[in-house]
């Protein structure tokens, strides 16, 4: 906890807290993303340098305070990092997830119109073409596939907008009470819905976790999941740049777990089907009902057991239970939203997993006006959204 003790006014940002964990722990590991099958590593001060560079590649090519950058990827560090680089200017990052429905996050593509997007790769760059989107400045990062495909003319690619170094790095221009992160969905009314989280929201929401949960800097997380969900950005995000613990990113949604058994995170956050999902496999992989290898495991499961059945239960089926789900380390087990169902919630208590619920504080919006993204005026038409943020 000694990593947040000290109280200074100029924190009040995530770019801000980015620069002070580059200062405090310039080796230390920040980011590592599984690629290949081999961990790529980014210490604090490479993350700094490069979320700095990416901003004023972003501030070239016209971004500014209040614009919006629109960012429809699945959990990787480029997306992560021009989210941070779009706040270092003093904008916002609006956060899709690829794994919605098609046709209804295509008639939400159109609806937002955005000068400023990040698509992971070629499905997503598809997705944004097929919604008659024409970004005045499209970025990608996964170049697989886009060459053939046509796509790549109309594209940027992440490297070369981070090649293009300059003599000057902009400070950063992010304000406490300007909006961090933009959700947008449509609501089954047809009609647009809106949340807007501020930095000074976010960072309330992360050293409350960070308290409570007694988080610190040696921390392991695994970020599975989009930041499209709001909890994670509160959850996960805030408190990964407070306390300057390392945030890890699968390969991808498909090797999740194994990544995640391999990692063995001190902290997990996720959601109740991510639990329900987890149960479920493991379910599916205990002996027949009625043989005597089932019956071992439900004695071992057994809630209140005497220290025997504990010792015992534990070496032979909790700890290999654990393993295989990936929480062999695992401390600080967080549910963001919906409650378990209660047979999830007693399967993690049989393995002493104490899943924690932390609400999302989602208030939805009906924008004053209708979005466009073209522009960074969007941010200043909905005033009355940007400091409406829940507190704890």
């Amino acid at each position: 906890m000694s990593s947040v003790q000290r109280t200074d006014n100029s924190l009040t940002t995530l770019p801000a807290w980015l620069q002070e964990q580059a200062r405090r722990q310039p080796a230390g590991i920040a980011l590592r993303h599984k690629h290949l099958g081999i961990w790529q590593v980014r210490s604090w001060a490479q993350v700094a340098e490069e979320v700095r560079t990416l901003a004023d590649g972003l501030q070239a090519n016209g971004f500014g305070a209040g614009a919006s950058l629109l960012v429809l990827s699945r959990p990787r560090p480029q997306a992560l990092l021009l989210s941070l680089a779009a706040q270092w200017l003093g904008g916002e990052a609006v956060l899709l997830d690829p794994l919605e429905p098609a046709a209804p996050q295509a008639a939400l593509l159109s609806e937002l119109q955005p000068h400023f997007l990040f698509a992971e790769g070629l499905a997503e760059l598809r997705r944004v073409h097929g919604a008659g989107v024409t970004p005045g400045l499209l970025l990608y990062a996964d170049k697989r596939g886009v060459a053939n495909d046509g796509l790549a003319a109309a594209a940027v690619d992440y490297q070369t907008l981070l090649g293009e170094r300059r003599d000057a790095l902009s400070p950063s221009q992010a304000r406490a009470d300007a909006t961090a992160f933009a959700l947008y969905r449509q609501a089954a009314t047809g009609e647009l819905e809106c949340q807007r989280i501020s930095h000074s929201e976010l960072l309330q929401h992360g050293l409350h976790v960070v308290q409570h949960e007694q988080l610190g800097r040696h921390e392991e997380a695994l970020a599975a999941r989009a930041f499209a969900a709001g909890g994670q950005a509160r959850y996960l995000l805030a408190p990964w740049l407070i306390t300057g613990f390392r945030l890890n990113f699968p390969e991808s949604l498909a090797t999740r777990d194994h990544d995640r058994r391999e990692l063995g995170p001190t902290l997990v956050a996720g959601t109740r089907d991510t639990y329900g999902r987890l149960h479920t496999q493991v379910l599916h992989r205990l002996p027949e009902a009625g043989s005597w290898r089932r019956r071992l495991v439900d004695w071992a499961l057994r809630p209140a057991p005497g220290s025997w059945r504990r010792g015992v239960g534990y070496w032979l089926i909790r700890r290999p239970l654990r393993d295989v789900l990936g929480f062999s380390r695992t401390r600080a087990a967080l549910l963001v939203g919906e409650p378990l169902d209660e047979p999830v919630q007693v399967f993690f208590n049989a393995l002493g997993i104490n899943v924690r619920t932390w609400p999302d504080p989602a208030q939805w919006h009906s924008p004053v006006a209708r979005p466009g993204l073209a522009s960074a005026g969007w941010s200043r038409l909905e005033p009355r959204l940007a400091g409406q943020g829940n507190a704890l």
